[in-house]
């Protein structure tokens, strides 16, 4: 099993099952970072609040990130200028430097090797995508200049760099704000009834309800079916290597991504939409070979990320229909920012109070995008390829991953183990099992 470098070094602290039947004000139902910084400002202002978690907490992709702070998100900018205007454009922006600012100040009193570095986007393409960019941001109030050459060692057409941005340990961080919390680990929530969630260790009765599955696991609400794909990508860190002073992506999802930490340099490519055929951590390794001859690999590891119609992620209202049922999903890779916004944005809405960005992220916004056409396509294809192996979420054909040794389908991003138990939802139950509700594992 491939594990990422800061499960390697950080060891999490364990909490116990659910036993029984609980009330609470407010029940959070995932524990990834998104969830636990949900728990941590709501304790803070008083809200009896639990987080149950069917696996351990930052077990997910919280422990497969990259650990990158940023506001700049590959070239959205110039997207949602052109898709909905510069009030909204400069929301986004906004959100994300608060976001930012949030984590300096938790950070400086968290060991978790927060560092300050400079973000860049770079093109190997186009200088003109590159440019817009830059002019983008600076229309919309965020700082940020363009470059010709970096320190990575290939030519590029451009860069955007973005001055003043973070990277650190996630796990780390997690470790220390999530001590004080009320947490119930290995306890499955696979439904909501009558205002109580259904677990496999009990039923909790509360008020309030935010979903931080990642991927939303409740189908009968919010179409977030059609609304989202999975995508999944590769990262490989390997030592011998010379320090990067800051960090890189490429504008172009197939690229690849660059970082430091400690003697190690963090490497990413290979991405690819779950269940499509992709080149797993044979990019970044071949990349490491050419460029860096003495390099040698120490951790490689896989992420998955939900990506929404217009790059905007859904923080809010579940559904119409469902006041007091939250939801925080679609980050399209840029987790660590996002989980910060979707917090201080939930935790408002929870309290009842007025919060700026709501219309921004607002879940149920138009979804009429071409994404969408290619989602319905992939989805109906799949629906009636013929096979043995079929997901045990809505019933498209799995393919199989033979570099992760999964089963993972193309429609949603459910994966399962060469054995079929779930590992990605938003599938809930094995292949193969019984079709009862509980039965996981």
């Amino acid at each position: 099993m491939k594990k990422s470098v800061w499960t390697d070094e950080v060891k999490m602290p364990s909490f116990n099952n659910l036993e029984g039947d609980k009330r609470c004000e407010v029940l959070i139902i995932g524990g990834g970072l998104c969830g636990i910084l949900c728990a941590y400002y709501l304790k803070n202002k008083g809200i009896d609040c639990v987080v149950v978690e069917g696996g351990h907490i930052a077990g997910g992709i919280t422990e497969n990130t990259t650990g990158k702070i940023t506001y700049l998100h590959s070239l959205i900018y110039s997207d949602l200028l052109l898709t909905y205007g510069k009030e909204k454009a400069q929301m986004y922006l906004k959100a994300n430097m608060e976001a930012m600012e949030e984590y300096k100040k938790l950070c400086e009193n968290i060991e978790c090797e927060f560092e300050i570095k400079d973000a860049y986007t770079y093109s190997r393409k186009s200088r003109v995508l590159i440019e817009r960019e830059v002019r983008c941001i600076e229309a919309l109030g965020g700082e940020c200049e363009f470059c010709e050459k970096t320190e990575l060692p290939f030519e590029i057409k451009g860069a955007v760099k973005a001055p003043g941005q973070a990277q650190f340990n996630p796990l780390m961080f997690i470790k220390e704000i999530a001590k004080d919390l009320n947490i119930f680990e290995n306890t499955f929530a696979y439904g909501i009834e009558n205002g109580a969630a259904v677990t496999d260790m009990g039923r909790i009765q509360t008020e309030k309800i935010i979903v931080c599955t990642h991927f939303p696991f409740l189908n009968k609400h919010g179409s977030y079916f059609l609304k989202l794909y999975q995508h999944r990508s590769y990262v490989a860190a390997f030592e011998n290597v010379p320090t990067l002073s800051g960090m890189y992506v490429d504008e172009d999802m197939k690229g690849m991504s660059f970082r430091s930490y400690k003697n190690l340099m963090l490497i990413g490519g290979g991405g690819h939409r779950t269940g499509k055929k992709g080149t797993a951590w044979s990019e970044a390794e071949e990349f490491a070979r050419n460029c860096y001859p003495l390099a040698k690999l120490k951790y490689e590891w896989a992420a998955q990320d939900c990506m929404s119609l217009d790059k905007v992620p859904y923080i809010g209202k579940y559904s119409k229909n469902t006041p007091d049922l939250y939801v925080a999903t679609g980050f399209n890779k840029w987790g660590m920012s996002n989980s910060m916004v979707a917090a201080r944005l939930l935790s408002d809405m929870v309290l009842g109070k007025e919060n700026e960005y709501e219309p921004l992220f607002l879940p149920q916004r138009k979804i009429l995008h071409p994404q969408l056409l290619i989602n319905g396509i992939e989805s109906t294809v799949n629906l009636l390829t013929p096979t043995t192996r079929r997901c045990s979420h809505l019933g498209c054909a799995l393919k199989w991953n033979r570099y992760e040794h999964t089963w993972d389908c193309p429609c949603h991003g459910s994966r399962f183990s060469e054995t079929g138990e779930v590992i990605d939802n938003p599938a809930m139950h094995n292949i193969g099992t019984n079709g009862c509700c509980n039965q996981r594992k």
